[in-house]
């Protein structure tokens, strides 16, 4: 946890005296106001925002979508300033710097404040019941899962923070080897990276797991810490350099099949917010998490045919012997997990959801492999 810095000189009353006078005009006198400098009348308030990404990073793209809805929504009363990881704190202290008020803002993901609770994990790199991320941020928003988040962070961690969900991510490779892995006894003994209950699950399978932000993924195979890792999403992947250390890279896989990004927010700093730029920030995440997707699909499937066509990579689907053997060590993960109430009291809200959107979900998708392979034949591993 970093060092906490010192107490905001604006308190809440002048926070909210300022948005509602200041930059809104206020019940002010009209003599008063237009004999005010136009300057302090229009001055935003800066809200500074870190996340748990590199610089270079793509998911700092992602992260400016929101910042560019939020300054449009709110007519310029507020203002973002974007922060990559190690700016204040590092990667996986942006929960403890929001709590502290270090920062008013994180852009992160659950898993990342895994060290807390193990229960963090649930919302967003759990079992995968059967459900995508799709099925999952629908169980945030509709099936109880935001009142577990809310439960777990400020009655169980007692942490002085609100939190929302946003951008269902893309099922995350199984990641980058040096060598081809088919089945589930190929994977012994590899040095992994990997995040959260992905962690577990994995090294129950028989690997050697460490957590590391994604800034630091590379440097670590270059040194030899790791052997194999994952990460995300071909655009990172790409942009980390992962090409230059590996050449099989794997796609499809259970360990992290239903994450979406994380928006933290100071609850002091919130509260204090007039009730329109408190929804601003609140549903600019669902206005991001479309132009998220929409950026995702366009430059995932770009990078990812960079790393077939041009850089040597030879693109695999995970086999099912191995996406069997993780189904099976997530079974074992599970009855461990349950013997904490809250885990079990979260994974059985997550069932009863899957068991009933899951099912409407696949019994009325299409096979879309089908047709993609009427159309453009030969080219899935299948």
């Amino acid at each position: 946890m970093t060092e906490k810095t010192a107490p905001k000189t604006t308190s809440a009353l002048s926070r909210r005296s300022f948005l509602s006078k200041g930059a809104l005009g206020g019940t002010v006198a009209a003599g008063a106001a237009l004999s005010a400098p136009a300057v302090l009348a229009q001055a935003p308030l800066v809200v500074r925002m870190q996340t748990s990404w590199p610089a270079s990073d793509i998911w700092m793209d992602f992260a400016q979508q929101y910042i560019d809805r939020v300054e449009a929504m709110s007519g310029g009363r507020l203002s973002i300033d974007l922060l990559p990881a190690g700016a204040v704190v590092g990667a996986f202290q942006v929960m403890d710097a929001v709590n502290d008020g270090v920062i008013d803002m994180a852009h992160t993901v659950p898993v990342y404040w895994y060290g807390k609770s193990k229960s963090a994990s649930f919302f967003g790199t759990g079992p995968v019941f059967g459900g995508s991320a799709n099925t999952m941020l629908g169980w945030f928003y509709q099936g109880g899962g935001a009142e577990l988040y809310r439960e777990l962070t400020q009655d169980i961690l007692g942490l002085n923070v609100v939190g929302f969900m946003g951008f269902p991510m893309p099922a995350q490779p199984f990641g980058w080897f040096k060598q081809e892995v088919n089945t589930a006894a190929d994977l012994q003994g590899f040095k992994y990276r990997t995040v959260g209950l992905a962690a577990d699950l994995l090294q129950s399978m028989g690997m050697s797991v460490a957590q590391l932000p994604g800034g630091e993924i590379v440097p670590a195979m270059e040194r030899g810490v790791i052997d194999a890792f994952e990460f995300n999403n071909p655009s990172s992947d790409l942009r980390f350099g992962a090409p230059d250390v590996a050449k099989n890279y794997y796609l499809s896989s259970y360990h992290q099949a239903s994450e979406s990004f994380e928006f933290i927010i100071n609850q002091d700093f919130y509260t204090d917010l007039d009730d329109d730029l408190q929804a601003i920030l609140r549903y600019g995440v669902e206005a991001a998490s479309t132009a998220n997707t929409a950026l995702a699909m366009d430059q995932y499937s770009n990078d990812l045919l960079r790393i077939r066509d041009e850089l040597g990579v030879t693109v695999h689907r995970t086999s099912k012997d191995i996406l069997q053997a993780q189904l099976n060590a997530w079974d074992g993960l599970i009855t461990e997990l349950e013997q904490d109430d809250f885990s079990k009291r979260v994974m059985d809200s997550q069932r009863a959801w899957v068991d009933k959107v899951a099912y409407y979900e696949l019994m009325n998708a299409p096979d879309l492999a089908l047709a993609y392979e009427h159309y453009f034949p030969g080219k899935l591993a299948i």
